[in-house]
């Protein structure tokens, strides 16, 4: 029997190494057009980076090796031109240009892919590369060492491009990455890259999300890209890593039918549609055995499972069906690793699937154990049956494992209950009691038995906060590092207390850091009665991380406390010597764990001392800079790595950092205490004027002033015996305010709207609309919400609620304040 296999790497060398070791006799033919049949095409990035030193490395096995050892007839640099279905023959060309005919009795096509290269203007100009095998790998090597890299631009951000953008960086590269999506690497879900989006801009890599690279220029000796948005990147190399589409031409000429999405079709066993020609790897389309439809997979781990099986195919007759993929990858970018496996959501609501989601925050082990870092699991499933349809995880230790076992449970169509009968290996070094799979099979379980109605980060950021309330149950230390908007904030250790505090008429939504304190919360409310209660699935840190601003490294220092933050390194001394530096692990705490500990060594701590603190909260590193702006204290150093952050915090005095507003430090803010008419004209003459010279302006209303923002038409709201008290006793709306003085029973008030009016001066109505068009902020005091009884929905649409520490982080970027 005589095998002839066009193309080698992973589905054409392995296929030829089976069929030799299924039958010694057969004759086999391996034809490559290239030179190298068996290299290692995932570690191409890393020789370029430097990280494999050696060339050689690259090289599985070299023609000459592989040939003598499974005996097979190995021709590099010829070309198989054509294929000749009913002949059984192949044409061949080779390196000198001359021909040949080649006849066989099994043909398999592993011609595997191509790079797309877009028709860009200036696309052809020295210095942009597309990477896909050795030959692209030596033009890219000896371009970045024969001259000064110090810039480069890779466009797509796909699992190659942010490879490659990693290695460069290493080489010492300033990296941009230019993907026209919203989010780096495409299998997974929005939130879970998100966390490689902040992890590459902690690495100084800068993102430009959603655009598209329009030309190429050439700018001295350097490349301008051109995006369609008009912005530009100058650069000393350009990476083109787009994507690839398979490689079909010789199976097109030949007559083979091509399916649906453009890849060669093939059976259960592998075969084309002609008898004896099968075919493998990047090239060939084959059913998703979730959704039933075809589609392209361009992984090494299908394309070398495939060769084995068509190996036993060609040799023995069509006997083993290939199961198909479901598209388990992973990726190393810098110190994290993602990996995927089955349907994401946005796959899901693609194909007009119904699923349900869940989100857990884990440790790669035992979180006392020492380097326990943040693993974030995303699970998709069925939301009745719980039939898992697909996982995604991040995290720096331990995420390949966890994805290895939820990917095998899917391809035998296993459950979110058979995560939770997983019977994982336990020590401390290794994982926990509870192993972070089981944990997230758990929570998955609560969510389709309704034991744990959840809401997504994505809801949350969509929805009227007017209709809804959002409680944050964690601690008042983690609320003032950061929380959602308008959210009110109870401990969970206080909720029990307070309970009487919360509306029994409207969807109330809680979050806590990571999702735990808000599940006990809302088994608390729900245990009292509460029906309209959800838990924010992933807590604040996916909401959080996923809604945070993709901000240029080139963007410059904003405030005195970050003008001179070195992110790489911490100086620890001053002109009178050594600092004194107080030092803190707390790794593998989760919130509210690293706030309070670096609370309490601040506490303890004198002026002018350090503490230096190692987290793997990666919320803690990022809200580091706004803490010490609310407290006072200064920020020296943040840096990461590995999944670990390095913060050192020197103590200052309540006002040694004054925190710059938008209008250069001059921001102003009003304290709006009384509702008397002629006070709150004062205050809106004060505020629009101030407006008006393009400061920042917030006037934050408390108590009486709370009358001033009611609207004149409110909607019916339930309140308490008191508040129903306090509503028939204050003034309904800012048309029934009085005058502090003369008011005499509102003879005098009427008289003073009367006198504005015919002198042309504005209304305390129109004065505050244009408080409202020049964009200064309202902010209702929730105190004294709570006290009087008043309703956010009986306030104005564009007033905020917030407590004292909003209106503290206010005042300190003002330098005035005024109290009304």
């Amino acid at each position: 029997m005589k095998h002839v296999i066009i193309g080698g790497v992973a589905g054409g060398a392995t296929a030829a190494a089976r069929i030799r070791r299924a039958d010694e006799g057969a004759e086999i033919v391996l034809f490559e057009k290239g030179k190298y049949i068996s290299y290692a095409n995932c570690g191409l990035p890393y020789y370029i980076g430097g990280t494999i030193a050696e060339r050689e490395k690259l090289f599985v096995q070299t023609p000459a090796s592989f040939g003598g050892r499974f005996n097979v007839d190995v021709r590099v640099e010829n070309e198989v031109i054509g294929i000749d279905i009913a002949a059984k023959s192949v044409e061949v060309r080779c390196a000198d240009g001359s021909t040949y005919t080649e006849r066989y009795d099994k043909l398999l096509l592993s011609p595997g892919a191509s790079p797309v290269r877009p028709s860009l203007r200036g696309i052809e100009m020295e210095g942009i590369f597309t990477l896909r095998n050795v030959d692209d790998t030596d033009r890219i090597k000896n371009y970045v060492t024969s001259r000064r890299i110090e810039s480069a631009v890779v466009v797509g951000a796909g699992f190659i491009g942010l490879e490659m953008a990693e290695n460069l960086h290493h080489a010492g590269a300033q990296v941009s990455v230019v993907e026209m999506g919203n989010q780096v690497m495409a299998p997974v879900d929005f939130s879970i890259a998100s966390h490689v989006h902040q992890h590459l801009l902690q690495k100084g890599v800068r993102l430009y999300l959603e655009q598209s690279v329009e030309r190429f220029e050439k700018q001295g000796g350097k490349i301008e890209v051109f995006f369609k948005s008009g912005e530009s990147v100058v650069t000393d190399i350009v990476i083109l890593s787009i994507g690839v589409r398979p490689e079909t031409a010789l199976a097109k000429a030949a007559g083979l039918r091509i399916g649906e999405t453009g890849g060669i079709w093939v059976d259960d066993y592998l075969q084309t549609s002609a008898s004896d020609v099968y075919a493998v790897g990047d090239a060939i389309e084959f059913p998703h055995p979730l959704t039933g439809k075809p589609w392209l997979n361009y992984l090494a781990n299908p394309a070398n499972r495939q060769g084995r099986i068509v190996a036993d195919n060609m040799v023995f007759g069509n006997t083993i069906r290939y199961e198909g993929a479901i598209g388990t990858s992973i990726a190393k970018v810098f110190d994290m690793t993602v990996a995927s496996t089955g349907l994401a959501a946005k796959r899901l609501k693609q194909f007009g699937i119904s699923y349900a989601s869940s989100t857990t925050h884990s440790a790669s082990h035992a979180s006392y154990y020492p380097d326990a870092l943040p693993l974030t699991i995303k699970l998709t499933f069925d939301p009745v049956s719980g039939k898992l349809y697909g996982a995604q995880c991040v995290g720096y230790d331990g995420v390949d494992k966890r994805i290895d076992q939820i990917a095998l449970l899917i391809k035998r169509g296993g459950t979110v209950y058979d995560l939770q009968q997983v019977e994982h290996t336990y020590a401390p070094p290794f994982s926990s009691a509870k192993d972070p799979i089981a944990i997230a099979g758990y929570v998955a379980g609560n969510v389709i038995s309704g034991a744990m109605p959840v809401t997504t980060w994505r809801q949350v950021a969509g929805m009227d906060r007017s209709e809804a309330l959002f409680l944050d149950v964690r601690t008042r230390e983690e609320f003032a590092f950061g929380s959602i908007p308008d959210a009110m904030n109870i401990p969970l250790d206080e909720l029990r207390g307070r309970i009487d505090e919360l509306p029994r008429d409207k969807d109330i939504h809680l979050y806590c850091a990571i999702g735990l304190r808000g599940y006990l919360a809302l088994k608390i409310l729900m245990g009292c009665g509460f029906t309209r209660v959800t838990n924010l699935s992933g807590g604040y840190k996916t909401y959080a991380t996923a809604t945070a601003p993709i901000v240029s490294a080139m963007a410059s220092a904003s405030s005195c406390c970050t003008a001179d933050v070195d992110t790489q390194r911490v100086n620890t001394k001053c002109a009178g010597g050594q600092v004194k530096t107080v030092k803190i692990d707390a790794c593998g705490l989760q919130c509210p764990g690293p706030v309070m500990k670096i609370k309490q060594a601040i506490d303890s701590i004198s002026e002018g001392e350090r503490i230096e603190m190692v987290a793997t909260d990666a919320g803690f590193s990022r809200d580091a800079q706004a803490w010490c702006n609310t407290t006072g204290n200064r920020l020296i150093s943040n840096s990461e790595s590995k999944g670990k952050y390095t913060v050192v915090i020197e103590k200052g005095s309540p006002k040694a950092c004054e925190k710059a507003a938008p209008g250069g430090g001059k921001a102003k803010t009003l304290i709006m205490f009384s509702d008397d008419l002629d006070k709150a004209l004062a205050t809106f003459v004060l505020a629009n004027g101030a407006a008006a010279t393009g400061q920042k302006v917030s006037i934050f209303f408390t108590f009486w002033g709370l009358n001033v923002i009611k609207k004149t038409v409110k909607p019916k709201v339930k309140k308490d015996f008191f508040g129903r008290m306090f509503s028939l006793m204050l003034p309904s709306s800012s048309l029934r305010l009085h005058l502090s003085k003369m008011s005499m029973l509102g003879v005098g008030d009427r008289m003073m709207r009367h006198i504005m009016k015919h002198k042309g001066i504005d209304s305390l109505e129109s004065l505050r609309q244009q408080a409202v068009d020049n964009g200064v902020e309202f902010i209702a005091c929730q105190m004294s919400m709570d006290v009087m009884g008043v309703q956010r929905e009986e306030l104005l649409d564009n007033v905020t609620v917030g407590g004292v520490a909003t209106y503290m982080e206010r005042a300190e970027e003002a330098n005035v304040n005024l109290f009304v």
